[in-house]
């Protein structure tokens, strides 16, 4: 059951600051090593998140290793994504993979972070819910721990842990206690998104519009989404990222209001449709907050800017390296040696790093409105190459792939390198 906990001064393997994707699956993967692990989570479950809601095979592979199947599969289930630009819509399966499914779902961030927590509890962490990680417990230069508060009671307490996971979101003020940053080189996302009551809120396909106006037909940088919850409802979003040209002259709101007063038809959005206001943040991406580890802390998820540039996917690298950074305390834990952690930025190097570095440029190159609007005037035209646009995106690469992949990045960074500044 959700809040059982162990005696108060025990001392644990593992504090994890943050019970979202990344801090739900941390402690799920160290209690399934039997490490005993004490989550806290600022709010209460159930509890709301801006977020797209969906969920991509990557992701899904994620729940299902955590024994999530039955459970996942009581929500929205889609089969690929309906991409729409210049008065053309392609409609793109997910594409066979021999790790990662062919499905996506549409899932509540309220419903799925409280999911994958109680998950955490079954296998054996403790949760401490309403409960805010205040500061860093220090000895000697070393984080032992956290000072934390039951918001409710308003009681504090001091909990100590051999160490200590931040998995606390974007903004990550326990992070930045410890000393991380973003560099602010890298690119920074900003979304906005509602829900709204809509007749299609089943529909098959998640869907994407790459070629935003406002109401007088003028290009407006950034994209949007409207992703069917299969509740009634629709998740609908835009966003952007720091590197379009005019991005501060164009704030998350008014971009919304464009995209939901232009949005196609059929999905009848409008104010009278509107459940409740719009809420927005900040996607730190690429892995672009550092250091990722400290002698006896490691960071997690958003905390440390772990979001695909590409597409704004956070939740399926929440997941991956949430359960990167278990095995990385799990090795520390059994070596007794804190130096093991230093094998997890190695670890997210191998696993992102190309990846990340090549969507930095990808992006940087789009932020350009020409260029933009020329590569999906182009992309469009071709099924095929929006096919493995979307395998490149969503990061669905085959093994087989891997090889030509890694030339066509390294031509794709040349290229992007090439282009003039916007």
């Amino acid at each position: 059951m959700l809040g059982m906990s162990v005696p108060s001064g025990d001392r644990y393997d593992a504090l994890v600051v943050g019970a979202g994707p990344s801090g739900a699956a941390a402690a799920y993967w160290l209690a399934e090593r039997g490490r005993r692990v004490l989550v806290v989570e600022r709010k209460r479950f159930p509890r709301e998140k801006t977020c797209g809601d969906g969920l991509t095979p990557r992701a899904v592979r994620q729940l299902l290793d955590m024994g999530l199947g039955e459970p996942l599969s009581e929500f929205h289930r889609y089969e690929g994504l309906r991409s729409m630009a210049h008065g053309v819509t392609l409609e793109l399966a997910w594409p066979s993979h021999p790790v990662y499914p062919s499905h996506g779902y549409v899932v509540r961030r309220r419903d799925l972070d409280l999911m994958v927590a109680e998950r955490a509890v079954k296998a054996g962490a403790t949760l401490w819910q309403a409960t805010e990680a205040l500061e860093p417990s220090l000895d000697r230069g070393l984080v032992t721990g956290a000072v934390v508060r039951h918001t409710e009671s308003g009681t504090t307490e001091r909990v100590s842990a051999r160490y200590v996971v931040v998995a606390d979101g974007a903004n990550s003020r326990f992070g930045r206690a410890l000393g991380t940053a973003r560099d602010r080189s890298y690119p920074m996302g900003m979304a906005i998104r509602g829900y709204y009551r809509s007749s299609r809120h089943d529909d098959p396909w998640i869907e994407s519009h790459l070629d935003l106006r406002d109401r007088e037909g003028n290009h407006m940088p950034g994209y949007g989404w409207i992703f069917p919850v299969g509740d009634g409802t629709v998740n609908v979003g835009a966003g952007l990222l720091d590197t379009f040209t005019g991005f501060k002259a164009v704030n998350t709101t008014r971009l919304m209001e464009a995209f939901t007063a232009t949005a196609p038809s059929y999905w009848g959005i409008s104010e009278a449709t509107a459940t409740g206001p719009w809420t927005g943040g900040r996607l730190p991406t690429g892995g672009s907050v550092l250091p990722k580890t400290g002698p006896t802390w490691i960071v997690a998820g958003d905390a440390a800017g772990s979001i695909n540039p590409f597409n704004g996917e956070g939740i399926a690298y929440a997941y991956e390296t949430g359960r990167m950074v278990a095995e990385a305390v799990d090795d520390a834990l059994e070596a007794g040696d804190g130096l093991a952690l230093a094998a997890y930025p190695e670890r997210l190097e191998a696993v992102y790093g190309l990846y990340f570095r090549v969507a930095r440029l990808f992006v940087k190159a789009i932020g350009n409105p020409g260029v933009m609007r020329e590569l999906t005037r182009v992309g469009f035209r071709s099924r095929t190459l929006m096919e493995w646009v979307l395998r490149i995106m969503a990061n669905l690469l085959r093994p087989d792939e891997l090889g030509p992949a890694e030339a066509a990045y390294a031509v794709a960074a040349r290229v992007v390198a090439a282009l003039p500044e916007p």
